[in-house]
């Protein structure tokens, strides 16, 4: 055998040794199990804790059985596994597909009250954007309008104060960065939103007296007043009405209800003059 020869023939040995290497890494075949064994292997791994292997043996139990009673459950278990991976977009997903090709079943509730806790779980700290919090209110909401009698409805409820306190939370952050700066009018208008959207959470006492202070520094010493009566009658104890009462006496004026005010109209009361 020539050296040229020789040289074609060590070349073709390589590439045969490659393809040999990549047959060897490729993907094991396809096989079709017996769908009990399967599911039951799946729901080994979520017991112990191996969640992103529960979640992929969950949906091969759907894959290779889509049919069968196992596969309807098994969706469900995958979305459950995923949120206990904290893979909450890919339990999100996986819930909402089970919605929409299940809607009447049994486990429909929970499946929509999984998708809701998985955007409560990424709630983050007010100083950061709200998107989450937002959907999660939106979610939260949903499950008590569907389901009002549920275990999930009750759980859901006590979850919606806590997020409206932080969409609260962050209108205030966002009033008292413009407040600070003097741009009132951007002040107030935060600090309404929370009278008006989130008038349960606790910082209505705060926003109330943060709109005296601002419809003060604008001159608008009736809106202060009004603020300030709305204060002191539903929240007459705390320290956010003592601030605002201070305010106002030391520019000799005292708090005033006035009917026409919006502050007055969004709790809905019909006070009389109470100073």
């Amino acid at each position: 055998m020539g050296t040229l020869a020789r040289l074609r023939f060590a070349a073709l040995a390589v590439v045969v040794a490659s393809l040999a290497a990549c047959s060897s890494s490729a993907p094991e075949p396809y096989v079709e199990r017996p769908v009990e064994p399967l599911y039951n292997e799946a729901a080994d791994a979520l017991s112990r804790e191996r969640y992103n292997r529960a979640a992929d043996l969950f949906l091969e139990v759907e894959r290779q059985h889509p049919y069968s009673i196992w596969a309807t459950k098994a969706q469900l278990m995958a979305a459950y596994s995923y949120y206990q991976a904290e893979k909450y977009p890919e339990a999100i997903d996986t819930a909402q597909r089970f919605i929409q090709l299940h809607p009447g079943n049994k486990d429909t509730g929970y499946a929509y009250y999984l998708v809701a806790i998985c955007y409560y779980e990424q709630i983050v700290d007010v100083g950061r954007d709200q998107k989450s919090t937002e959907q999660a209110l939106s979610a939260l909401s949903e499950v008590v309008r569907r389901f009002p009698d549920s275990d999930y409805a009750r759980d859901a409820r006590l979850k919606l104060d806590l997020t409206r306190d932080h969409l609260a939370g962050k209108e205030m952050e966002v009033g008292r960065y413009y407040q600070k700066r003097k741009q009132y009018l951007a002040a107030i208008n935060r600090y309404r939103t929370v009278i008006e959207k989130y008038q349960t959470t606790t910082h209505v006492p705060e926003s109330l007296h943060r709109l005296v202070e601002s419809y003060m520094a604008l001159g608008l010493n009736p809106e202060a007043q009004a603020a300030a009566a709305v204060l002191g009658y539903n929240y007459p104890g705390s320290a956010w009405y003592q601030d605002s009462y201070a305010l106002l006496t030391d520019a000799n004026l005292r708090p005033l209800t006035d009917d026409r005010s919006w502050i007055t109209r969004a709790f809905d009361s019909t006070l009389d003059t109470l100073f």
